[in-house]
């Protein structure tokens, strides 16, 4: 189901309402701007990497990918109740989030007709009691609905380079291995090995050599 944080979107990237939902072919497409096709991504990459791909071909695509900085939860007792309680989640989503999500779009980007753009955003989450319930008498709650709150920035990447930039790397460096990109992120080691992964099938960096400590990389 189409939640109001894409419907919200659609409508901020579209040169109007009646430039979203468009027929193109086989494909619907989320929003139009000028020579541009604009896909709303809230859910995985993977899930659009075969429509994008088909439509770098004779399109400029432009994929926006919402990376989760805030969230408020907003909880109701039941479904057709109003909201009774508000509170911030100690959650807080960074740009560099999307590596997550970038290792399975790698045979997709970077493309000369592609831009992939990150808002960064603050978003209300409605949460509403499930039918089942979790621990003794504690009821379970499921997201209701997702609204947008606020764009706090954006980030457009179009090359390899530009990934440098959001992991904080150096392009002139001396070889580096994944406890490198642990240490300059600040995640954990596992975090790093999807950024390196996600590095070299974009043609960022190659591998060089291997040490105790890993295998070493170079801009490449």
């Amino acid at each position: 189901m189409e939640t109001t944080l894409h419907q919200q979107l659609k409508l901020h990237y579209a040169s109007d309402e009646s430039q979203t939902e468009v027929l193109m072919g086989n494909y619907r497409i989320d929003a139009v701007r000028q020579d541009e096709l604009i896909e709303i991504q809230c859910a995985s990459l993977s899930a659009i990497r075969g429509k994008v791909k088909t439509l770098l071909n004779r399109h400029t695509v432009r994929v926006v990918k919402p990376v989760v900085h805030r969230i408020r939860i907003a909880k109701k007792k039941t479904k057709r109740s109003k909201i009774s309680s508000y509170r911030m989640s100690p959650k807080r989503g960074e740009l560099i989030d999307v590596f997550d999500d970038l290792i399975y779009f790698t045979r997709v980007f970077p493309h000369e007709n592609l831009i992939l753009e990150l808002p960064l955003v603050n978003v209300q989450q409605t949460r509403i009691p499930s039918r089942r319930k979790r621990g003794w008498q504690r009821k379970d709650y499921r997201v209701e609905d997702v609204a947008l709150e606020e764009i706090e920035s954006t980030c457009e990447l179009r090359t390899p380079a530009d990934l440098f930039d959001l992991v904080g790397l150096d392009p002139e460096r001396d070889a580096f291995t994944t406890e490198d990109i642990a240490s300059i992120t600040q995640r954990p080691r596992w975090f790093a090995q999807k950024i390196a992964y996600v590095l070299k099938h974009t043609g960022a960096i190659s591998a060089v050599g291997r040490k105790k400590s890993g295998i070493q990389y170079r801009a490449a």
